[in-house]
């Protein structure tokens, strides 16, 4: 089953996966802007090695990494590291982040697997199905648009963000380095003897600047995105700051992603 996280009542939300999804739609960025390609949708997993319904979802996940148009990123937590098996990725920042969301739907609770789809709420099932809609919704309901075009030159990475479309007018750019693919044993808690495959773990976040609406280009060495053992990154566009994470408005993947 899901679990909520210790410091809150717990409650039973079923072998599912909790999903937020966006009411608006992303724009590729040029690196991935192929004619036909779908617009993409940013899905953001919580979990846990130390939660027994994590692996599953993680698979869900996976699937909807190879579609066109999905970036699909997961952020392991903390709040389960005292059950016998500290999580060998999580990050406290990853824990608040997840917190920050449920703060913005006015809830107390969180718990793992849960997902956020641009960055914005409403609860489905778990389900391809459901989850199939949900990404169908996200991709037609767009109120803004914003462009972002992601590229390396030399050991610098260039990122060009375009202008708003609609009334948003105030994000901050993020590079989120990335390990694309991972195999851990779990040695304790309950999972302990089982091999979790992992897809697409966010090892960071790092702050490129602000973006007030117009048209901007922005550059970061490339080493921000080589830490820990990241092999590729992504861009992402998102409303709010750190502390209160709002909706994502645009994004762009590593070249060869």
């Amino acid at each position: 089953m899901s679990r909520a996280a210790p410091s809150l009542p717990r409650r039973t939300v079923g072998l599912r996966l909790a999903l937020l999804v966006a009411a608006g739609a992303l724009v590729a960025g040029a690196t991935q802007a192929l004619a036909g390609e779908r617009t993409p949708v940013v899905i953001e997993l919580y979990t846990s090695q130390g939660c027994a319904s994590c692996q599953p979802a993680s698979r869900v996940l996976g699937e909807f990494a190879r579609e066109p148009g999905v970036i699909a990123l997961t952020f392991p937590i903390t709040y389960w590291d005292y059950l016998g098996w500290k999580d060998a990725y999580a990050l406290p920042a990853f824990t608040a982040r997840q917190r920050a969301y449920a703060s913005l739907r006015g809830e107390r609770q969180v718990f793992t697997p849960q997902a956020i789809v641009n960055g914005e709420p409403s609860m489905i099932r778990s389900d391809r199905n459901s989850l199939e809609r949900a990404l169908r919704r996200a991709r037609a309901t767009s109120p803004i648009q914003v462009p972002v075009r992601s590229w390396e030159e030399g050991d610098r990475i260039c990122v060009d963000v375009g202008a708003s479309t609609g009334p948003d007018t105030k994000a901050e750019l993020w590079l989120l380095p990335v390990m694309r693919r991972r195999r851990i044993a779990i040695g304790g808690g309950e999972n302990k003897g089982q091999v979790f495959d992992y897809i697409n773990v966010v090892r960071g976040m790092h702050r490129i600047g602000p973006w007030t609406g117009h048209a901007a280009h922005f550059e970061v060495p490339r080493h921000a995105a080589q830490v820990a053992d990241a092999d590729s990154y992504v861009v992402v566009l998102q409303g709010g700051n750190e502390g209160r994470p709002a909706r994502i408005l645009g994004a762009a993947k590593a070249p060869g992603f």
